[in-house]
């Protein structure tokens, strides 16, 4: 399967015409509180409002983990971050209230986002009619999903849509590369003796789902051949909780790689991951990264649909071993062999299509 790209929205009816350039929404509450790769499908629909009224003032409400992630979107005016504890919600739901929103966008579509949406008050909340946990009562207005398999940035683009937003043929991506993000992703590299403005390989091997993760040994295979045939170093990224894991990895390598697992914080992941020359990933959120900063992605996909969300845009390969039951969904695999989805796709099939990638060296940005 090859790139993801967007399908049209023209279908949504507006809710308004949009034609003003001085936005009838003046302040917007935007919910999206997790999880990373849900994030990172947001900034298109941060970047057609401010096209569109660019004297709007955008709050995102994000849960505390990712909001160094949000403060980095172009666009944001303020962040607003919350602990995931009914106490916290409810606490900065009332301090919502006092904000005087125009406008609440829930693209979370579960009770506790739609709830914070109706308590800020806001006097137009929208929010997708086929939301989860009875979302749907708690706003004033309800935009329909035509297709269960549109990919989560053409769904979530639904509401920019149905705002009477003028869409971009090609959603954007915008982060704010900050000097201090790059000195610190380039003094990490430093450390390890490589310079992060030559030729590399980002190598991410964690995911949330343990059904989500191609095995080690496959990885450590396409790192050994890779850097036997290429100059460029395979540097394995990662959180500290992806730490013992990539560690793991580097214990399988016969040639040696760069391990900067743990030692990049999640405010700088889009810093160092706009470097990369091509990212090996897992389904996760990094990979979504890699995506919106331009670089070309390959990615094992196993119980997850590339179709809905899988790396968007042009220049991205998503491998699958096709096998009955997927994709599935499911955090735990019941099929016999047990995660065959993933162990069908080799080594070989990596290394064919990062090699041509490699010897471009040029990002598609």
């Amino acid at each position: 399967m090859g790139s993801v790209e967007g399908p049209a929205v023209s279908s949504v009816t507006p809710i308004n015409d949009g034609s003003s350039s001085v936005p009838h929404y003046t302040r917007i509450l935007l919910i999206k509180p997790s999880s990373l790769g849900d994030i990172i499908h947001t900034l298109p629909v941060v970047s057609a409002i401010k096209a569109q009224w660019p004297e709007s003032h955008i709050t995102w409400l994000v849960k505390r983990q990712w909001a160094e992630v949000v403060e980095r979107v172009e666009g944001i005016d303020r962040v607003w971050a919350v602990d995931p504890t009914v106490r916290s919600w409810v606490t900065q739901g009332l301090a919502l209230r006092a904000e005087r929103f125009d406008l609440a966008l829930d693209l979370q579509g579960l009770f506790r986002s739609a709830m914070l949406a109706r308590v800020s008050a806001a006097p137009m909340r929208i929010g997708f009619a086929n939301g989860r946990e009875g979302s749907p009562w708690f706003y004033t207005h309800r935009v329909s999903v035509p297709d269960s398999d549109l990919h989560a940035v053409d769904r979530y683009l639904l509401l920019a849509a149905a705002l009477g937003i003028a869409l971009p043929r090609d959603p954007r991506f915008v982060f704010r590369m900050l000097d201090e993000d790059l000195t610190a992703v380039r003094g990490v590299f430093q450390h390890h003796g490589y310079s992060i403005d030559n030729p590399w390989v980002a190598m991410n091997v964690g995911a949330r789902w343990l059904t989500k993760r191609w095995p080690l040994t496959s990885f450590a295979a396409v790192a050994d051949q890779l850097s036997e045939s290429h100059r460029a170093p395979v540097v394995i990224i990662g959180s500290a909780e992806d730490r013992l894991y990539a560690n793991k990895l580097q214990s399988l390598l016969t040639r040696p790689c760069v391990n900067v697992s743990g030692e990049v914080p999640l405010k700088c992941l889009p810093a160092l991951l706009s470097k990369a020359t091509v990212m090996i990933t897992n389904d996760s959120g990094p990979m979504h990264i890699a995506a919106a900063c331009g670089v070309p992605v390959v990615a094992m996909f196993g119980p997850t649909s590339a179709t809905r969300t899988g790396p968007y845009g042009a220049g991205h390969h998503v491998l699958t071993g096709q096998v009955s039951c997927s994709p599935c969904f499911s955090r735990v695999c019941r099929h016999n062999p047990e995660m065959e989805c993933l162990m069908r796709i080799t080594p070989t099939h990596v290394v064919d299509v990062v090699r041509p990638l490699l010897a471009a060296q040029a990002p598609c940005r």
